[in-house]
């Protein structure tokens, strides 16, 4: 098996700047070859002294025809490397991506220029999902002056992808990423009341800071899920957002523990008022957000049904 690493980004994201960081760090070293192919070429190029001491030897695809398993197959047996990192054109979908059976995806790293981000998401969000949905890193670079937006751009990402780690970096280096900013609702208040506008800044703040609400009180108008299979005493109350665009909604919503359970249907509309534990969740993989219900109420669906993350 070949180890690939895909390195994606919009042009002028600072994806070369990435790769020429990480091919010369120790913990990258090898004696063997380390295959470099390009799919877009920008201002920024590596020198040639360090690809001879890091022992790289690069590649270009200029056309997204040329990107399939022969091209790739023949570079592999032109200079037998050891690993593989593709800087991809962010102009491509990562399904055009086409590797030879035995080329396995060991990192996917996104490199975001903060600057141009809020442009880049306004217009082109289907691209950015497609980026992001399955990168392990995203990376936020050029941040400089932007931290009241920085809390923003971190919720955009993580509706896109809750599992990745996200960084963000200035031209002094990575900045803290809890981002404590100015909520729009009281967290010290007896029961922290969300509306349409703020459930899904609490939910990803809630992802990002459990110790935060561990042992709060919130009250929220939400829709109910509940699979088939589900166990007695538990529903899933939660707000359904569009991610990107019309055709891709995620549903956010944390497992709630309620003996009322089997009152409610799924799709059912409720007032729930609840208090949020952190406990161990076998489907959070760990430690996670669960709800304790005090009081439901069934209610209206309101006239939007999905929110807005922006």
């Amino acid at each position: 098996m070949k180890n690939v690493f895909v390195i994606n980004g919009f042009l002028e994201a600072g994806k070369t700047e990435f790769i020429k960081f990480t091919i010369t760090q120790p913990y990258f070293q090898t004696t063997n070859t380390t295959l470099l192919i390009l799919c877009e070429e920008g201002e920024v190029e590596i020198e040639e002294e360090i690809l001879r001491k890091t022992h790289t030897v690069v590649e270009v695809i200029e056309n997204k025809e040329d990107l399939n398993s022969t091209t790739l197959l023949n570079f592999e047996k032109k200079h037998k490397p050891e690993r593989i990192i593709i800087e991809y054109n962010g102009m491509w979908q990562m399904s055009d991506l086409k590797m030879p059976w035995h080329w396995k995806l060991a990192q996917q790293v996104t490199v975001i220029n903060a600057s141009t981000f809020s442009m880049y998401f306004a217009n082109m969000r289907s691209l950015i999902s497609d980026m992001v949905k399955k990168s392990e890193l995203i990376i936020f670079n050029r941040c400089d002056g932007l931290n009241k937006e920085l809390p923003t751009y971190k919720r955009n990402v993580m509706a896109l992808n809750r599992n990745a780690e996200i960084v963000f970096e200035d031209s002094k280096g990575e900045i803290n990423t809890t981002l404590d900013e100015e909520l729009p609702f009281d967290v010290n208040a007896p029961v922290i009341e969300l509306v349409d506008e703020t459930y899904g800044i609490w939910f990803f703040d809630c992802l990002d800071n459990l110790d935060r609400y561990n042992g709060k009180t919130v009250k929220f108008l939400a829709q109910v899920v509940k699979p088939d299979d589900f166990p007695e005493g538990l529903l899933v109350p939660g707000r359904s957002a569009m991610t990107c665009c019309a055709d891709d909604i995620a549903f956010l919503g944390f497992i709630c523990k309620t003996k009322e359970a089997e009152k409610y249907s799924k799709g059912d509309w409720i007032n729930i008022t609840a208090e949020l534990k952190v406990e161990f969740w076998k489907d959070y993989n760990g430690e996670g957000p669960v709800l304790y219900a005090k009081s439901i109420e069934k209610a209206k669906a309101p006239k939007e049904e999905i929110i807005s993350l922006v």
